[in-house]
């Protein structure tokens, strides 16, 4: 009987297929440990019971805790600067992009509330495990949307403001729902913040943004003639 003896190229694919697949459930899963019990209360035997993998089997792909919480700050960082590309969002007009932004940040709290919360402790903590990344890549991106909101201003499209200050106030006001949705949630008395109040947060928010901006809710149109 003759052997196969051709190479199985298809193994190496489903192995990495399925690596691949075991480091985004350690990730997840150390993204709701963290968040829940911040990098000091977690432990890699939390994570692998989230992850419903073996402790030997998290630390084959992940050599220690420190690794799995760096990859997961990038990660984070990386979905978080996605939301913020102010020049990649829809429109032309400064109260559509604006509107966008605003769109975006607080999906992003709705959808991955954990990873930011795990990114707010890492900042509260001095951001000693981001401090480069946020140098060499989160001050890049936010230099370029100052620029083009300065571009707005020298332009007369919207009042003359500091857009720095623009952006520090988009960033706490759309990450309170995640940070400090405990507490929005006892207010309004909610066992869950529904897809309404995310609704109603994010009109909210673009409408007095683009009030203090000079603007109508994403027209485009200045508010005094």
């Amino acid at each position: 009987m003759l052997l196969n003896t051709r190479p199985n190229k298809t193994q190496p694919r489903r192995h990495s297929i399925t690596g691949e697949g075991n480091r985004q459930r350690i990730l997840s899963a150390a993204e709701e440990v963290f968040a829940a019990y911040g990098y000091n209360g977690g432990t890699v035997g939390m994570i692998a019971e989230q992850a419903r993998l073996s402790k030997p089997n998290v630390l084959y792909y992940f050599p220690s805790k420190a690794e799995i919480y760096d990859r997961l700050l990038v990660s984070i960082l990386d979905d978080w600067i996605g939301k913020m590309a102010l020049f990649e969002q829809a429109g032309d007009e400064p109260a559509d992009k604006i509107a966008a932004y605003i769109r975006g940040k607080i999906a992003f709290s709705r959808i991955r509330p954990n990873a930011s919360r795990v990114f707010a402790n890492e900042i509260i903590g001095g951001a000693r495990n981001l401090e480069k990344a946020i140098h060499a890549r989160l001050r890049p991106q936010l230099k370029k949307d100052v620029e083009l909101v300065y571009c707005w201003i020298r332009d007369g499209k919207i009042d003359s403001i500091d857009p720095y200050h623009l952006f520090f106030l988009i960033w706490s006001s759309t990450q309170s729902y995640a940070d400090f949705s405990a507490q929005i949630r006892m207010l309004l008395q909610k066992e869950q913040l529904e897809t309404e109040d995310f609704k109603a947060a994010e009109t909210f928010l673009i409408n007095l943004v683009l009030k203090g901006l000079g603007l109508y809710a994403e027209s485009g149109a200045r508010t005094r003639g």
